[in-house]
């Protein structure tokens, strides 16, 4: 290994570059996802770099004492071979010492993943294409007002772990995304939100209390994209979500595997009609 490698904190700019290297993998992040990222967890974005030139990343986002969620595991092309991402792979793990730890693996990954102690919690599938009909539901979603507190406590029920700081950027109200709550005699039933990705939307989170309240959600923000297409990234054990996804004329697109390293949180999957983002959990 060149000695001139080492693994650092990203510094401004470099999620930026990182995100856009994600872009070339053919993972279409949002355009303005480093914000809501960056927030979420300053502390847990790393790059590889070789002197001031970076080579690779690793993201190990924090939530609270118990969890952390790794993402943004990359190596360019052009460094690859030489072990830099074994290295940035340590010490983004050792960051998270102490903790249980999140990932979505692809399916050419899994077993790598499960060599060094991960196991699998659910499949998940990402379902993309243009909508062609919105569901209906007696309930109405509404945009989300400035004032998060049930928001972000419904948001840890679900999630199954407090993620304050990134739900209240991922919820701001900004240019590429909207995000809508439906509420049932003045209590939350769901949230979702929808933004613009390099390649149509993504809609995620999409989490519900139940079919119809999905449904309100998604008769919301659906339209937003305008005829562009829209991906939904849907836990295939949640049956309602898969045949929402597909009634609305959306197809399985490519897979995942929800894995966890440690005590896995308290998800109730009956209640994720979409995962947030595959690199944040």
């Amino acid at each position: 290994m060149n000695s001139e490698f080492a693994v650092r904190p990203m510094r401004p700019g470099e999620l930026e570059l990182v995100l856009e290297w994600a872009r070339q993998e053919g993972w279409n992040p949002g355009l303005d996802d480093s914000l809501a990222f960056h927030d979420a967890d300053p502390s847990g974005f790393f790059v590889g770099a070789l002197g001031e030139v970076p080579v690779g990343s690793i993201s190990v986002v924090k939530y609270g004492d118990a969890f952390a969620f790794l993402g943004l595991y990359m190596v360019h092309p052009d460094f690859r071979g030489r072990g830099y991402g074994k290295a940035i792979w340590d010490i983004g793990m050792a960051s998270a010492e102490g903790r249980s730890i999140g990932l979505d693996g692809v399916v050419g990954q899994q077993d790598n993943y499960r060599k060094v102690g991960f196991e699998t919690a659910y499949q998940t599938v990402r379902y993309g294409g243009v909508i062609s009909s919105l569901p209906q539901s007696p309930l109405v979603a509404h945009a989300v007002s400035d004032k998060l507190d049930g928001l972000l406590r419904y948001d840890t029920a679900v999630f199954g772990a407090p993620r304050s700081a990134f739900v209240s950027s991922w919820c701001a109200e900004r240019k590429h995304r909207r995000t809508a709550i439906v509420r049932k005699n003045g209590k939350i039933r769901g949230y979702g939100t929808i933004r613009r990705c390099y390649e149509g939307y993504k809609i995620g989170p999409l989490f519900a209390a139940d079919v119809d309240s999905a449904a309100a959600l998604l008769a919301v923000l659906g339209p937003e994209a305008e005829g562009a297409r829209v991906y939904l990234d849907v836990p295939v054990n949640n049956k309602d979500a898969v045949a929402l996804a597909e009634g609305m004329g959306l197809e399985p697109v490519f897979e995942t595997a929800r894995m966890y390293r440690g005590t896995a949180p308290t998800v109730p999957l009956r209640n994720v009609f979409g995962v947030t983002t595959l690199e944040l959990g």
